[in-house]
């Protein structure tokens, strides 16, 4: 089994950032784990979990998953990342609840982009800067998604590992259109060509949606950057998952990619529904009581 050989080969964990371990009340388990790779110099990517700390919007809204994966000279990337998962996550929990949570991403989205896309504009030193973003929300066993640019989401239920979003790439377009196979696309020297961004244009193209599974007890999820798909496959992924705690599964991901390759960074965010247990809280959880979002200057 491709996880055994793995696990067998098993060295000392990488170096990493942001690493983190949360177990909260409302019976799911997440770890984010980030690390810059073996070419980068800075991380780029962003990826939080968020919570309200209202406990009647929290059973309303859910709980929110997101990473981005900025993209910019002179850390611009690292600026349009930043301000994605802040915006969104905090315009989410904002807005009024009228049932409609995928309305309620795309608002969130739009907010951003146009922030991202007005500071791209008018500072030069953050020109061309960009992000993609992928979004989850749970709520209760509920799973909607939000989605811009080539960063996944995945679940792993009853033995069966599917992704929930579609990359908006070149290369995906080439697959639904029939010009290749999504082997091929693995492979396609034009895989990381995005047709869709956040911050690059005024009107941007999001994807929204509610998924058809009950996330239960058992179920994991998965969200994570191209640093960490382009060199483990889907099935590589699975097994992984599916045959390690949450913490060792992340470590584990991240080690194998930077083995392979590690040309850019990598950054896992799992989830796992659980069993009841007591709270613990760590940096990456964010409890807020809807603040204002910042503001980002302009010159």
């Amino acid at each position: 089994m491709f996880w055994e050989k793995l696990f067998a080969k098993k060295e000392k964990e990488p170096h990493t950032e942001n690493k983190s371990e949360i177990i909260d009340s409302a019976n799911i388990k997440v770890v984010i784990l980030s690390d810059l790779g073996n070419i980068r110099t800075n991380n780029e990517d962003n990826a939080m979990f968020f919570r309200i700390a209202d406990e009647t919007i929290l059973q309303e809204k859910g709980y929110l998953l997101i990473v981005a994966d900025g993209m910019g000279g002179h850390q611009a990337g690292e600026v349009a990342s930043g301000m994605s998962t802040d915006i969104i996550s905090k315009e989410y929990f904002r807005q009024n609840n009228n049932g409609a949570v995928e309305k309620n991403l795309a608002q969130a989205f739009s907010l951003a982009n146009k922030k991202i896309f007005e500071l791209s504009s008018q500072n030069r030193n953050y020109q061309g800067m960009g992000t993609t973003c992928t979004v989850l929300i749970v709520i209760d066993q509920s799973v909607y998604y939000g989605q811009v640019g080539d960063s996944r989401a995945y679940v792993l239920k009853n033995n069966l590992f599917s992704r929930i979003t579609e990359d908006q790439t070149y290369v995906q377009e080439l697959v639904n259109s029939g010009d290749i196979t999504a082997e091929e696309a693995e492979v396609h020297p034009k895989r990381n060509i995005l047709t869709n961004a956040m911050g690059t244009k005024p009107d941007l193209r999001i994807e929204t949606g509610k998924c058809d599974f009950l996330f239960e007890q058992g179920d994991k999820l998965l969200l994570c950057s191209d640093g960490l798909y382009d060199y483990l496959k889907d099935g590589e992924l699975s097994e992984i998952l599916g045959n390690m705690p949450l913490q060792e599964a992340a470590s584990f991901m991240i080690a194998e990619a930077k083995k392979r390759g590690g040309h850019d960074n990598i950054t896992v965010v799992l989830a796992e529904k659980t069993a009841s247990v007591k709270e613990t809280t760590s940096k990456e959880t964010r409890d807020f009581d809807l603040p204002q979002t910042k503001e980002y200057d302009l010159p």
